[in-house]
């Protein structure tokens, strides 16, 4: 199948368009989220509040799939986090009050943020470290990341239809915004249909899911490390960026769509070439020396004196910052048990969840205070202590093969 690359189960053609098609709802939510919350009459620190409840809940959901989640079908866990997202877009449509908007930000699927960080994510990722080996299953990771971000961007584009909607067709614009948070849960139905078709893991072939065991020291390590680079990024996940667009040079909704959807496509060219800059330097390597780079960019970006600027620093991120997620994940699979892949894959997330939850709020506080160019010149330094830490960690701990 064109979809997945040389050497891969076709068992995993499902969870890549389901990841599109979750990412394609998210894209659109990211940027829709903070002009929906203001129109509803909430201020920028709800924003910031409502995004950390989003992350939180997240967290402490992918926590208990690496908890528990081997003892049931991860195809039963798939189709349940699928009606929790069709839940979550009719929950957000229907609501207009700060309270209940927060308890389905916590307990449902709505991300705020730039990547993947739901329940969904080590579910999937151990279904895909199945389905391929070596060389293949970094670039199988690579095409789930494209896919994501590709729909991602998609999505951001999409964020320009509310505007649309109320110039051509006389919608109400807070009617047009509700719209599209219902179309997010009418893409939850066909994410479970998906699902549905995965098959039973075979007998003989695929490891049964197990709890962390000898690679809990290592994994321990690099959750604690990915914490750092996920808080950071909360302070500047998709949300609030949008919010800085229109606050600092006053973008306007469709413009800002634009802007994500270029950056996205960006992301997701890198994220495709991934596999090859990482089979001629490494995983390592690849993660650590695109990501500085990257944040470099973005403390400039911060700073820049003028729109036109500061869009390229921003477009020349987003053209590094992601190389890191293919190979990320590749990288975290490669070195432990296949047994534990699904445990890694949460342990290695919830950390990362926790701490990017935790951010949001601070972001939003300190653009509420006027601190605008703060979140982001913070994230890009928190960002750079990682990549260095991480580096220095783990330069030495290569994978089997490179």
């Amino acid at each position: 199948m064109w979809l997945l690359p040389a050497g891969t189960s076709p068992d995993a053609a499902p969870v890549l368009i389901a990841r599109g098609l979750r990412a394609l709802g998210d894209g659109c939510l990211a940027v829709l989220l903070p002009a929906y919350l203001l129109a509803l009459g909430l201020g920028q620190l709800e924003v910031g509040l409502i995004s950390t409840a989003t992350l939180l809940g997240s967290a402490l959901a992918t926590l208990a799939v690496g908890a528990w989640g081997h003892r049931v079908a991860s195809r039963r866990l798939l189709r349940g986090a699928a009606w929790l997202m069709v839940a979550t877009g009719l929950g957000f449509a229907g609501l207009s009050s700060y309270y209940p908007l927060l308890i389905v930000a916590f307990v449902g699927t709505l991300n705020p943020s730039a990547g993947d960080v739901s329940v969904f994510l080590p579910l999937e990722h151990a279904r895909l470290a199945a389905a391929a080996q070596g060389e293949a299953r970094t670039a199988l990771f690579a095409r789930y990341s494209v896919i994501g971000a590709v729909c991602a961007a998609l999505g951001a584009l999409a964020a320009g239809l509310p505007d649309a909607l109320v110039q051509h067709a006389g919608m109400a614009r807070l009617d047009a915004l509700r719209l599209l948070f219902a179309v997010h849960g009418a893409l939850g139905v066909v994410v479970w249909w998906l699902y549905r078709r995965l098959p039973a893991p075979r007998a003989g072939h695929d490891a049964p899911p197990a709890p962390l065991g000898p690679s809990r020291p290592l994994v321990v390590r690099l959750a604690a490390l990915f914490s750092i680079d996920a808080f950071a990024g909360g302070l500047v996940v998709n949300a609030l960026l949008s919010l800085w667009l229109m606050q600092r040079f006053g973008l306007s909704l469709a413009q800002a769509g634009a802007f994500f959807f270029w950056a996205g496509l960006l992301s997701a060219a890198s994220q495709f070439a991934a596999p090859q800059v990482a089979a001629r330097f490494g995983l390592l390597n690849t993660m650590v020396f695109t990501h500085i780079p990257a944040n470099c960019c973005l403390i400039a970006a911060a700073l820049a004196p003028n729109l036109p600027l500061a869009l390229v620093l921003m477009f020349v991120r987003s053209a590094l910052s992601q190389m890191d997620v293919p190979t990320r994940t590749a990288y975290v699979m490669a070195v432990v048990t296949p047994a534990e892949r699904t445990a890694a894959a949460s342990f290695t997330a919830v950390p990362r969840s926790l701490a990017s939850a935790l951010s949001p709020s601070l972001g939003g506080a300190l653009f509420a205070a006027g601190f605008l160019a703060a979140p982001l010149v913070l994230c890009g330094a928190l960002k750079i202590g990682y990549d260095l830490a991480l580096w220095r960690a783990f330069r030495q701990h290569r994978p089997e093969g490179e």
